[in-house]
C-alpha cells in the first residue's frame, strides 16, 4: 500500500514533536526592499517599516523537504512568496537580521477581510512555507476572510536552516540503537548524539542561540506589523500551540483570534512531555489494536486481545534489536526504525491501514514499510536526502529547555517509562537525554505562556491524540489565565482536531475566526 506524496508531507509536518530523538516554497528571487539605513528610524521600528515584495513561489528546497511547487488557489489566483528581514538577536535590533521565508495566499474577499491569518503547523523544524500548500484544502473556507500566511521559523527550511550531519551520515545515525541495552551499546550512542551535536556547532553554530521559540514569537509579532495588522491572528497546531502560548504572553495586548490546535502542556517539561507522550502513543495504539479485533478476520495480526496484539509488536521490536531485517534496497529496519514507524503511523487514523500491513509484512520479514514511515518521521525522501526538520527540532527543543539529562539518568527514569508504556517506554525514556551534549544553553524549565489582557484563545484538546494528549490543552487553558483560555474538546483519534473531518469542530471554529462568536468554555464535539 504506497505512501502518496501527499500523505507524507502531512506526516512529516505534524509529527516532529516525537523526536527529541503538494507543497511550496520561497523564490530566492522573492526578496524584500530594505529600507533605508540613514537618518530614518531605527531598530525593530526600521525592520518594521520594510516593505516586502512578493512573488511566485518556486518548488521548496531539501531543506523544506522538496516537492513540486503549489497548485493555483481555487477560483484562481496563486501562491505568493517573499522574505522579511528580523534581528538575529532582538537584544541588538540594530545588529545583524536573519531572513525569514513567507508564504500567502490573499484573500478572496478583500472588501470584507479581517486581517492575515498566521499558521505554525507544529515541529518545532516544520516548513510552514510547504506546509501551508499541502493543507490548504482544509483551510480554504478561512481564506474567504483573512490572508492565509505561514512562514519557515528561524532554523527552518529557507530560514537560514539549521544543518548538522550529511545524508548519510543521517542515514547511518538513525540506523543505531536508540534504547541501548549495555554499556557498551549506551556508549555508542552517547558517542553518537556528541558527533551530531558537534556537527550542528560547527555548521550552524553562529546561529544556535536564537533559533528559540521566544525569537520566533518575537519574529511573529514584527510579521504582524510588516504585514499592516493592527492586531494578531493565529492558528497555531502541535508545537505551533506552545509558541502561540510564547507569544500571548509577550504581546497579551495585541492578541486578536486565535486557535491552539492539538495543545503541548506548557506545564511538562522534559520528563513530563516524554511521559504524556508515552501514554499518549500507548492510548493511541491500544485504540488501534481495538479497531483491528473490532474487524474479526479482516484483521492480519495475530491475537485475540489487545494485549495479545501489542505482545505480538513487542515481541516484534525485541527481534529486531537482536537481527534488524531487509527494509528498502541495502537499508535495514532496525528496532528503533520500528518503532519511529510506529509512532509515525499513530497521528491519524487515516495511517493505520499502513500500520497494520507493516507489521504484518515485518513479521514475515520486509522491512519496508515500517521503514518508510520512518524515513516519514525523519524527512528523508526517497532518493536519500533529508529535509533540515529533525535538526531544526533538536536546535529549537535544546536551546529551549534547560535540562540536561545525561544516558545515566535518562536509564534510572526507564521504570517509570516503561509503566507508561511497555511498547515506546524505552524508546521515549533515553530521549530524554537528547540535548545532553548540546553546545547551547536551554533558557527555560517550562515556557511561561500567562497572558492577562488577551483576547479569549480557544484551545482544542483531542481526547486520542498521542502526541500532545489531551492533558495538555486543560494545562494551556490554566496556564493563560482567567478569562483567556476557552476549552473545547474533540472526542476523536489523530493528532489534532480541526483537520479530523469532525463537522463540529470545524463549525465551532469558523464561526469563533470568521464571526468572532466565542464558544462556551467547555464545549464538547464528538
Amino acid at each position: 500500500m504506497p505512501i502518496s506524496a501527499a500523505q507524507r508531507a502531512a506526516l512529516i509536518t505534524a509529527s516532529a514533536l516525537l523526536l527529541t530523538a503538494g507543497t511550496a516554497g520561497c523564490s530566492d528571487g522573492s526578496r524584500k526592499t530594505a529600507p533605508p539605513a540613514s537618518n530614518g528610524p531605527t531598530g525593530l521600528d526600521r525592520l518594521a517599516a520594510q516593505k516586502l515584495e512578493w512573488a511566485p513561489c518556486l518548488p521548496p528546497n531539501e531543506d523544506e523537504g522538496g516537492g513540486p511547487a503549489p497548485s493555483p488557489l481555487p477560483g484562481g489566483g496563486s501562491w505568493e512568496c517573499t522574505y522579511l528581514s528580523a534581528p538575529l538577536d532582538y537584544a541588538k535590533p540594530d545588529g545583524g537580521t536573519v531572513d525569514l521565508a513567507l508564504i500567502r495566499a490573499k484573500a478572496r474577499d478583500q472588501s470584507h477581510r479581517i486581517g492575515s491569518l498566521i499558521f505554525n503547523f507544529g515541529g518545532p523544524g516544520g516548513s510552514g512555507v510547504s506546509g501551508l500548500p499541502s493543507f490548504a484544502g482544509d483551510f480554504e473556507g478561512l481564506r474567504s476572510r483573512y490572508d492565509l500566511v505561514s512562514f519557515d521559523p528561524r532554523g527552518v527550511g529557507r530560514s537560514k536552516p539549521v544543518e548538522c550531519l550529511s545524508g548519510p551520515e543521517l542515514d547511518a545515525y538513525y540506523a543505531l540503537d536508540f534504547t541501548p541495552d549495555d554499556a557498551a551499546e549506551q556508549k555508542t550512542l552517547s558517542d553518537a548524539q556528541a558527533r551530531y551535536a558537534a556537527a550542528c556547532q560547527k555548521n550552524s553554530g553562529t546561529q544556535l542561540p536564537y533559533v528559540g521559540t521566544e525569537n520566533a514569537a518575537r519574529d511573529m509579532d514584527l510579521m504582524r506589523r510588516v504585514l499592516g495588522d493592527s492586531t494578531f491572528h493565529y492558528f497555531g497546531i502541535s508545537y505551533g500551540t506552545e509558541l502561540g502560548g510564547v507569544y500571548a504572553h509577550l504581546f497579551p495586548h495585541n492578541v486578536g483570534r486565535a486557535v491552539f490546535d492539538a495543545v503541548v502542556d506548557p506545564k511538562a517539561g522534559v520528563v513530563g512531555g516524554g511521559l504524556g507522550q508515552a501514554r499518549g502513543f500507548q492510548l493511541a495504539l491500544d485504540n488501534f489494536a481495538q479497531d483491528c479485533l473490532n474487524r474479526g478476520d479482516q484483521c492480519v495480526l495475530p491475537g485475540s486481545s489487545v494485549a495479545e496484539i501489542e505482545r505480538f509488536i513487542t515481541d516484534l521490536l525485541a527481534s529486531l534489536d537482536k537481527k534488524p531485517i531487509p527494509g528498502i534496497g541495502s537499508r535495514q529496519l532496525t528496532e528503533t526504525q520500528a518503532t519511529n514507524g510506529i509512532a509515525q503511523s499513530l497521528y491519524s487514523k487515516e495511517f493505520w491501514p499502513y500500520l497494520e500491513q507493516g507489521l504484518d509484512e515485518a513479521d514475515g520479514g520486509n522491512g519496508a514499510l515500517l521503514l518508510a514511515l520512518s524515513d516519514s518521521m525523519n524527512g528523508r525522501d526517497q532518493n536519500g536526502g533529508y529535509s533540515n526538520l529533525q535538526a531544526a527540532n533538536a536546535a529549537i527543543n535544546c536551546v529551549d529547555y534547560k535540562e540536561r539529562y545525561t544516558l545515566d539518568q535518562a536509564r534510572a527514569k526507564l521504570p517509570e517509562f516503561r509503566k507508561a508504556s511497555p511498547v515506546f517506554g524505552d524508546y521515549m525514556g533515553w530521549g530524554i537525554a537528547s540535548c545532553a551534549h548540546w553546545p547551547v544553553p536551554g533558557t527555560w524549565q517550562h515556557p511561561d505562556v500567562s497572558a492577562p489582557g488577551s483576547a479569549p484563545i480557544l484551545v482544542i484538546g483531542n481526547t486520542g491524540d498521542p502526541a500532545t494528549p489531551y492533558e495538555g490543552a486543560r494545562s494551556m487553558v490554566n496556564a493563560l489565565g482567567p478569562g483567556v483560555g476557552v476549552e473545547l474538546t474533540y472526542k476523536g483519534q489523530g493528532h489534532g482536531a480541526y483537520n479530523s473531518g469532525n463537522a463540529c469542530v470545524k463549525t465551532t471554529t469558523d464561526a469563533y475566526l470568521l464571526e468572532g462568536r466565542v464558544p462556551k468554555s467547555g464545549t464538547v464535539c464528538r
